[in-house]
This record gives C-alpha cells, sequence and structure tokens, in this order.
C-alpha cells in the first residue's frame, strides 16, 4: 500500500494519476474534500479509501506498514494568519508522519516549499547543512511552518531518528491540470488561458524595483508533471535522501509565460500593466530560481518542461478540452 495526503488537492491528485499509470491502485488517499470540488480531481483515479486527515489521530495507530508516504497534505494559504491552523496541519502532522515512517521503516517524500528561502537574499540554493538553513527568513507563516520542519527533519536525521528514505522538496512556482479548485491560488496559465483565447487583454503588474521592467518579474515556473516524475524516480531510487529544490532552474519573466500561452493557442497576446498593490510591494519577489544541482548530483537526469512545452501541453491537453481533467 501507498499512502498519499492531501491526495485531492493539486499535486497529490497527480502523485495518484502517476501511482494509477504505474499499476499501483492499492492507494490510501488522506484528505478532506470540502466544497471546492477537489472530488473531480480523482474522479477517474482507483484506490482502497479516502480518509478524512482529520482523524489522523485514529488514523496513524490503525496502520501496520506501507510501501510509501506521499506527504502533500498542507494549509497552503501563504495569506493565513492562523498560527494555530499552520501549527496543527503544517507542522505536527507532517511529525507525527516523519515518526510513523521511522517507526515502521516507511520512505517519507513530503512538500516543502520555495516559500522556505523569504525574500531570496540567501539564494536558492538547497543546501540542508544547519547553519545554511539557519540563516533563511521565510515571509509568511506557511512558509514559515514549512522551513521549521525542514529544520526539525534534519535535526531528526542526524540524531539517526528518521525514516530509511525521506526527502523534502521545495516546491517552486508549480502550475499544471487539477488546480482548477484552488480560485485565486490557480496558477497564471489556468487563470489566463481562456481570456487570451477570447481576445481579452490581461493584466499584469507593473515594476516597482529598479532593473526589471513591466512584467519582468522573474519566476522559476515547474509543471507538475515534472515535480511527479521526480517524485516517482525518489521512489525508485531508496537511496536518496535529503531536502532538494524542485524547479527547473531556469526563471523566466510572465510576459514569457503569457506569450507560451498565446503560442499553444495560436493567439495574439495583450498585455496591460497594472500597479502592484502597495500592501504587498514591501515583500513582492522580483526573482526566484531553484538551483537544481543537488538534485542531478544525486542522479537525477531527465530534462524538464520549458514553460513554453509545459503551457502548450497544458493548454492543448487540459484547458481547452471538455474534461480538463487529470
Amino acid at each position: 500500500m501507498i499512502i498519499v495526503t492531501g491526495a485531492t488537492g493539486f499535486i497529490g491528485s497527480n502523485i495518484v494519476a502517476d501511482l494509477n499509470a504505474k499499476g499501483r491502485t492499492d492507494l490510501l488517499l488522506v484528505d478532506d474534500l470540502g466544497t471546492s470540488g477537489k472530488w473531480k480531481n480523482i474522479a477517474k483515479r482507483r484506490f482502497v479509501d479516502l480518509i478524512d486527515y482529520r482523524n489522523l489521530d485514529q488514523l496513524l495507530p490503525s496502520l501496520k506498514q506501507a510501501d510509501a508516504v506521499f506527504h502533500m497534505g498542507a494549509n497552503s494559504s501563504t495569506t493565513s494568519t492562523d498560527g494555530d491552523e499552520i501549527l496543527r496541519v503544517n507542522l505536527h502532522a507532517t511529525m507525527a508522519w516523519w515518526k510513523w515512517c521511522t517507526e515502521t521503516r516507511t520512505p517519507f517524500i513530503y512538500a516543502s516549499s520555495a516559500a522556505t528561502y523569504g525574500d531570496g537574499e540567501q539564494g536558492f540554493t538547497d543546501d540542508q547543512a544547519q547553519d545554511a538553513l539557519d540563516k533563511l527568513a521565510p515571509l509568511n507563516l506557511y512558509g514559515w511552518s514549512k522551513h521549521q520542519f525542514d529544520k526539525w527533519a534534519v535535526e531528526r536525521a542526524a540524531e539517526g531518528k528518521a525514516p530509511p528514505q525521506w526527502a523534502g522538496l521545495k516546491f517552486f512556482n508549480v502550475y499544471g491540470p487539477n488546480e482548477y479548485h484552488k480560485g485565486n491560488m490557480m496558477s497564471l496559465v489556468a487563470k489566463n488561458t481562456a481570456l487570451i483565447a477570447r481576445g481579452e487583454t490581461i493584466k499584469l503588474f507593473k515594476s516597482h524595483k529598479e532593473g526589471y521592467v513591466d512584467g519582468g518579474q522573474l519566476r522559476d515556473f515547474v509543471y507538475v508533471k515534472d515535480c511527479c516524475a521526480v517524485m516517482m524516480w525518489l521512489l525508485g531510487t531508496p537511496a536518496v535522501s535529503g531536502i532538494f529544490n524542485l524547479g527547473t532552474g531556469k526563471a523566466r519573466s510572465f510576459v514569457d509565460l503569457m506569450h507560451a500561452i498565446g503560442a499553444a493557442l495560436g493567439k495574439p497576446v495583450s498585455i496591460e500593466y497594472v500597479d502592484m498593490p502597495e500592501s504587498i510591494r514591501p515583500n513582492y519577489q522580483y526573482f526566484t530560481e531553484a538551483n537544481m544541482q543537488k538534485l542531478k548530483g544525486a542522479g537525477y537526469s531527465a530534462d524538464f518542461y520549458s514553460i513554453e512545452s509545459g503551457a502548450s501541453d497544458y493548454v492543448k491537453g487540459y484547458l481547452t478540452q471538455n474534461d480538463i481533467y487529470r
């Protein structure tokens, strides 16, 4: 059996799709369905059971073993201010899964985040040395919770109190199918494809920082299928453990991304630049780019989708189809 938490969410449901494609249907899914339509993300999938994550205290003692745990479940809102909720869901629940995987000798692959890097002044190198981790300063509660667990995990591993394999993945700007339930947190590809298809003008932020043109803010946009490919590789490579960046290693601009959507649609792109709200200007990141040398050094050698190839696959294979779900 393989356990996937956050299994009806964006990345989790894509993991379930890839596992099914590999013939694994002995899956225990852990999540809550809520009212956002997340059930559609797993409507095509085969699994053994779906259990509410809020029953974790009852669930873990009843589980005896698993082949692996993919822990994607979290409160992923970067604007959340409920510290107690973040502490319970993002930190303590992840600690509980780590301890269970340690006791049962189960590989544990979990979602960290590029939000742990804060404003990026310390760079984007996935160095898990304690002094390097201590220098990072996340800008929001979500990033803080992911960073705290990363530090806790490294400390436990140094003490020999770790699962036989463990990997914390610092996801950068992930986009792709099954993100539709996320509302305003959807990627710009999902938000803008229909607008560009209709010939409407899309809006991007003006630059308020010297050295960056309007719409020239840079992000490491990574396609969700690449994220899942890395996780499937980890599942088959049990000797690899640690904290790893998960991006393409190549920052691209928001303008580039919009034109990649236009190319996929065969449509010109009209852009209007609007002022960035003053409330987010102080903490706005103008550049993120994953240093991918550590994962490559561990043996991962597959190529990543460019934003052109990723947008093309997403737009043509999902967003413009009647059935948009994996």
